[in-house]
């Protein structure tokens, strides 16, 4: 596992980090979670990405998180590790569980905190922005999370451009620079290339993509249409049948050829096709068995594309 200093920061993240979006709920194995998690940490994974909502039910990823590193990282392991969390999304009934203000942000630090039996994060995230609160007031429970001590350092997540370089200015001012920013980039999410890259770069605030998979489109699973037990395929997930068209499948199809060459996988080919991008400090992926976690981080084996082979790969991304 290579690290790669984030932005212009002292901290180094793994090329690719484990994300407990799915899997790690109190509805999934508690056991399989477990060994997902064990393996990516002996694979040289140290950084483990959670949300406060997390689960099914909201909450539980971090209860199992919390449990997983009871069980196995005691001690010293924990300075080993990069845990972070984030709030923004909907956590809670009533007036006080959502979007941006410093009382649900702070709120929801101390229960995350709780749920995980730790004292402190090392990456608290404004989940997404807030059209309704003050930035300058979520930008400031950011920092009085890194001065309490609860957090090490602050991001953002889910922001365009120009709430970024408001956002990232904000914290400068207040001493608290911006360490992160995640957004959803892939091969077939690429908005983040229309500015967002350059100002990260610009500003020194890393760069972490969520999603690098897009739901799980680029890889072998839609190569024949949607298969049964897919997320296109169950009407409660965030990857909708009406995404995969006649004419996106045609397009996965040429670029698993294209990571047949290069004797990958479509996924394997997908991340190190973001990882090529120096912005990029990591990739965040998830994963539902020990097979599939090793498969994934088997993407750096090879992450060098030829001049042709990225030609190719845009005139099919076209």
């Amino acid at each position: 596992m290579k690290y790669n200093r984030c932005g212009k920061s002292g901290l180094l993240l793994p090329q690719i980090s484990l994300g407990l979006w799915h899997n790690f709920g109190s509805v999934d194995s508690f056991e399989n979670a477990q060994s997902i998690a064990k393996e990516a940490f002996d694979k040289g994974i140290t950084h483990f990405d959670l949300a406060n909502n997390y689960g099914p039910v909201p909450g539980s990823a971090e209860t199992n998180f919390g449990k997983i590193l009871k069980n196995n990282f005691q001690g010293n392991l924990r300075d080993q590790m990069v845990i972070s969390t984030k709030a923004g999304f909907t956590m809670w009934e009533g007036p006080y569980g959502d979007w941006g203000s410093r009382k649900y942000l702070l709120s929801s630090l101390d229960q995350s905190l709780k749920r995980m039996n730790i004292d402190y994060v090392d990456i608290f995230y404004s989940h997404r922005f807030d059209p309704e609160t003050p930035l300058e007031e979520t930008m400031m429970a950011l920092d009085h999370a890194v001065r309490s001590g609860k957090a090490l350092y602050a991001g953002i997540s889910n922001y365009n451009t120009e709430q970024t370089r408001e956002a990232t200015a904000i914290l400068k001012q207040l001493g608290t620079p911006c360490l992160i920013h995640q957004e959803k980039h892939s091969m077939f999410v690429r908005k983040a290339e229309g500015g967002l890259l350059d100002l990260l770069e610009e500003k020194g605030v890393g760069c972490i993509a969520f999603s690098p998979l897009a739901q799980g489109l680029l890889t072998d699973k839609y190569l024949n249409g949607i298969p049964k037990n897919s997320r296109a395929s169950n009407p409660n997930g965030h990857l909708k049948t009406d995404e995969v068209t006649e004419e996106r499948i045609q397009k996965i199809i040429a670029l698993n050829a294209i990571a047949q060459d290069r004797n990958q996988s479509l996924a394997q080919m997908a991340l190190a096709w973001l990882l090529k991008d120096n912005r990029v400090n990591s990739v965040l992926i998830g994963a539902s068995s020990v097979g599939q976690l090793n498969n994934n981080i088997d993407s750096l084996k090879n992450l060098v594309f030829s001049e042709n082979e990225l030609l190719t790969i845009e005139n099919i991304l076209k």
